[in-house]
């Protein structure tokens, strides 16, 4: 009975690991096509850009299985920290952007 516990537990784990990093990659490849798209209008749109590209690297990150759950949530505590309103807007976007993904990352991973 153990032995099967244990095996329903690894399979758990594999089904749970393949479905964050599948996660990663779909969010990745969205946020790819937002990033491009909204350099491509340039302007105004630049502020998207700052939004989504700053996520790419974490998403690549998760999707390789290389996301550190706990260094994550150092990072985004200490990006919560440094969001004021004394930022440009394109500083806002990237570290708003940036506290978006660590926080989606980490409670996806913690379902």
């Amino acid at each position: 009975m153990i032995k099967l516990i244990n095996i329903l537990n690894e399979a758990k784990q594999v089904v749970t690991t393949d479905a964050f990093e599948e996660f990663a990659e779909i969010r990745h490849g969205g946020a790819e096509k937002i990033a491009k798209t909204a350099k491509e209008k340039g302007g105004f749109s630049m502020l998207t850009y700052s939004h989504f590209i700053v996520k790419l690297p974490y998403y690549n990150k998760a999707n390789k299985g290389k996301f550190d759950i706990e260094e994550a949530k150092e990072e985004f505590q200490k990006t919560y920290k440094k969001i004021s309103l004394s930022m440009t807007q394109t500083e806002f976007q990237r570290e708003v952007g940036r506290l978006e993904v660590l926080g989606e990352l980490i409670i996806k991973a913690n379902v």
